[in-house]
């Protein structure tokens, strides 16, 4: 049964920009030359947006030489995916309840 739905990383998933270095994450692992060339976003604010990504623990980070590179932590999408599915299931099992106004 469906406890909540996970505000906290909503609330990240929910910056555009963290959106789009998601998106850009699940597609191949990449490091922070890489999303400024792909997002246009100053290096400086995408390691803002990084840090909180980590933070929230949807990014992992996987050093290499003196660059560091950003994985998506599938299982954590995946999490928040099936949570959302627990959501729809409920709505659809609850379609026909209506509570009577007083």
């Amino acid at each position: 049964m469906l406890t909540s739905v996970d505000t906290d990383l909503i609330r990240v998933l929910a910056d555009p920009l963290r959106l789009q270095i998601v998106t850009l994450l699940a597609k191949e692992t990449l490091c922070t030359t890489h999303l400024v060339e792909e997002t246009g976003a100053r290096q400086t604010n995408l390691s803002n947006h990084l840090r909180v990504l980590r933070e929230a623990g949807i990014v992992e980070t996987e050093p290499c030489g003196r660059f560091t590179y950003y994985k998506l932590r599938a299982d954590v999408i995946a999490s928040l995916a099936g949570q959302f599915a627990e959501l729809a299931e409920s709505a659809r099992s609850a379609a026909g309840n209506k509570r009577s106004c007083p």
